[in-house]
């Protein structure tokens, strides 16, 4: 593919943009390979690097959602110059693999892996780095797996540390930890093989969540980073993800 793409979310203002972009980005105005403007919020950028995970494109999202992490502001005034000039940044998802009853089955997750209880009863698992335990025993609301991306999503919210793009780090942190209290969660090399192993399925079932794909009565749960996938994402200049991450750092160190 050497032609700009256009792909937008189905809201108004999501095709309001996409049917402007259409009329003003004409062939050969914008000198990159392999194009595709996401216009959405983040959730739709997450499904659509997902279904173009095998694919060599580099992605510049455009938000008509909310928060908008993911994605760039939009300009009509400025939209060529903003394609043309953008920064790209490479980052690599998070590859589960749960184990339940009589099935396994794999989906990645760019922002987290959310561990979650599925009823009443608080979770009860192990958390194993390779052969080593990071914790034998955590009686908790869940856990969460994030990637430096992720670590200003809902990592943020449970108190999980925000890490730079190129830190080459995974966060490991607790949802409402009830034993031991005080366990605050780990940070791991992106390297590590992250195994979860719920400790008492049948009374405490756990349910796995790659950003936004649920799988229930969940038993074991492999987690690790997937070098092999790259996505290329394209920033404006002064909003590019890494000063995203870095004012989300500041902010937490001035409150």
């Amino acid at each position: 593919m050497n032609k700009t793409v256009i792909i937008s979310d189905s809201n108004s203002k999501s095709l309001k943009i996409k049917k402007f972009l259409i009329k003003k980005i004409k062939p050969n105005l914008v000198k990159r390979l392999n194009l595709v403007i996401v216009i959405g919020g983040d959730g739709f950028m997450l499904q659509t690097l997902k279904k173009n995970k095998d694919k060599s494109n580099l992605f510049y999202g455009i938000n008509s959602g909310n928060y908008g992490f993911l994605m760039n502001k939009f300009s009509g005034k400025n939209i060529i110059k903003n394609l043309s000039k953008a920064k790209m940044i490479k980052i690599s998802p998070l590859e589960m693999k749960v184990s339940s009853k009589n099935k396994t089955k794999k989906c990645l997750a760019i922002n987290e892996v959310s561990i979650l209880r599925q009823s009443r009863q608080a979770a009860s698992i192990s958390i194993k780095n390779g052969s080593k335990y990071i914790i034998k025993k955590l009686i908790s609301d869940g856990v969460l797996v994030s990637t430096p991306a992720g670590s200003t999503a809902y990592n943020m919210s449970v108190h999980g540390p925000i890490l730079s793009l190129n830190s080459k780090k995974i966060s490991i942190a607790p949802i409402s930890a009830f034993r031991p209290r005080r366990w605050r969660g780990k940070i791991v090399s992106d390297k590590s093989k992250i195994t979860i192993r719920n400790l008492n399925s049948k009374k405490r079932p756990i349910s796995a969540v790659a950003d936004n794909i649920e799988i229930r009565n969940a038993k074991i749960i492999n987690i690790k980073i997937s070098h092999r996938i790259e996505f290329c994402l394209l920033y404006d200049r002064n909003r590019s993800l890494q000063k995203k991450i870095k004012l989300e750092q500041l902010k937490r160190e001035i409150n």
